[in-house]
């Protein structure tokens, strides 16, 4: 990496780009075989053979309605023993980390994009624009609509 940083060859920029996306992955490779070690979250249950199923199914789809007894499925454990290991390793209970991670996606969508919050909040999983802004509001403090205009706000500040 070195070598290609101090050198002026041809793509030396991106070759250096790629070794260091390599090194990372490197590093996480080697984070997630302690997961002893590691702090309890998403990382860690990524790395939990027992938790990784159901957090693949939460993440691949967050609006579906998913419930403690299908995720426990997926993960081949009782209702019970699913609850207990993942808040073990997660930190979290498993529909509290999925409501999480819709607040996550929606705060992004809110940010980036200009669709209507009726439709960020279908595909986050809530069935109304009502449901998702009281859910949005509970978890962020502000609604979706001030969320937003904050964002834009700050985001023209800093431009």
């Amino acid at each position: 990496m070195k070598r290609e940083v101090g050198t002026a060859l041809p793509g030396g920029q991106l070759v250096s780009a790629h070794l260091a996306q390599l090194l990372f992955i490197q590093i996480l490779r080697a984070h997630v075989k302690t997961p002893d070690q590691a702090p309890a979250g998403w990382l860690r249950g990524l790395a939990d053979e027992r938790v990784a199923p159901a957090l693949r199914l939460m993440h691949g789809e967050p609006a579906r309605a998913w419930t403690l007894e299908q995720l426990a499925k997926a993960c081949a454990m009782s209702r019970t023993t699913f609850a207990f290991h993942f808040r073990t390793i997660a930190g979290v209970a498993p529909l509290t980390y999925l409501a999480q991670w819709r607040m996550r996606l929606a705060e992004r969508a809110l940010r980036e994009g200009t669709q209507s919050i009726g439709f960020i909040g279908q595909s986050v999983g809530y069935a109304s624009e009502s449901a998702f802004s009281n859910a949005f509001k509970r978890s962020s403090g502000q609604s979706p609509q001030a969320f937003r205009r904050a964002t834009a706000e700050r985001d023209s500040v800093e431009s």
